[in-house]
């Protein structure tokens, strides 16, 4: 098994808040990152999958393949958006590091999965070279 992993990037921007609290209580648990104009990253986004090189190429899966899916399937929707405003998966939920590594699956997850015997193995986003979350689906 080879784990083999592509990275990209993004810019967005996005803000924390949760409908069902009060302001007060939105700003005391999300401090600055509750103001609804919102503030933006540079994230990185490194896909992760997992399967047997290929007997006569020696790839898992061909990397202009992937990035191509990397790129239709969330650089599209993610890049240079408002998390909040232009993405459907956060109308209800809050992008979180953590939460948009969980949409980055599910928008991958279909794409990837019986590409050459390859499955997808993690999905992580950076917000800052410091912080990343990383999800490997709900098994």
């Amino acid at each position: 098994m080879i784990l083999l992993t592509r990275r990209a990037t993004f810019s967005a921007s996005h803000y924390y808040w949760n409908p069902e609290w009060s302001a007060e209580h939105n700003e005391q648990v999300f401090g600055r990152c509750a103001n609804r104009n919102g503030h933006g990253h540079n994230y990185t986004l490194e896909v992760t999958v997992a399967g047997e090189p290929d007997a006569v190429t020696g790839f898992v899966v061909d990397l202009k393949w992937l990035r191509d899916v990397i790129e239709r399937e969330v650089l599209v929707a993610y890049d240079h958006r408002h998390l909040n405003l232009e993405a459907p998966e956060f109308a209800r939920t809050i992008p979180t590091t953590e939460n948009i590594a969980i949409a980055a699956w599910n928008r991958l997850e279909p794409a990837v999965t019986g590409a050459g015997g390859a499955r997808l193995s993690r999905v992580r986003i950076y917000e800052t070279p410091d912080i990343f979350a990383e999800y490997r689906g709900e098994a």
